[in-house]
C-alpha cells in the first residue's frame, strides 16, 4: 500500500515551533508528511497549495498560530480565509474538501500538533489516490 504524502505548511512562531518540541520530545507522528516552514500562515498563497498537490501531494495542512496569537496580527486570519476559499474551488473541481485542513497549534500543543498530523494522515488514507 502506497503512503500518501502529506504537506504541511507550519508557522515560524508556533506551530513549527510545536514540530520541534514534538521532535525533540521524541514523539512519534507519520513520516509521510513533509513540512515547510513559513514565517507565516498569511504568507502562504494559494498558488503554494495547488503547486503541492499538482507536484504529487495527496493532502496538504495549513497550521497557524491560535487566533490572537499571531506575531503578524491577522496573518492567520488571512490564511484561514484564503482556506476557505480553496476548499471552494478544489471542490469546484472534483477533488475532494477534506484533502486541506487548517488549524491552529500554539507552540506549547506538541501533543496537539501530533494528533493533527495523525488524524489527518488517516483521513487521507481512506480517500481514493489524486
Amino acid at each position: 500500500m502506497c503512503e500518501p504524502v502529506i504537506i504541511a505548511f507550519c508557522c515560524y512562531h508556533c506551530s513549527y515551533e510545536a514540530a520541534d518540541r514534538a521532535g525533540g520530545a521524541r514523539k512519534e507522528y507519520p513520516e509521510n508528511v513533509r513540512i515547510i516552514r513559513v514565517p507565516c500562515t498569511g504568507r502562504i498563497e494559494p498558488e503554494f497549495i495547488m503547486k503541492a498537490f499538482k507536484c504529487g501531494a495527496d493532502g496538504v495542512l495549513v497550521l497557524g498560530c491560535r487566533p490572537g496569537g499571531c506575531h503578524f496580527k491577522v496573518g492567520n486570519y488571512k490564511a484561514y480565509g484564503r482556506y476557505l476559499l480553496l476548499r471552494k474551488i478544489l471542490k469546484s473541481v472534483g477533488v475532494e474538501e477534506e484533502r486541506i485542513k487548517f488549524d491552529w497549534v500554539d507552540a506549547s500543543e506538541d501533543d496537539r500538533f501530533v494528533r493533527i498530523l495523525t488524524e489527518f494522515v488517516e483521513k487521507i488514507r481512506g480517500l481514493k489516490k489524486l
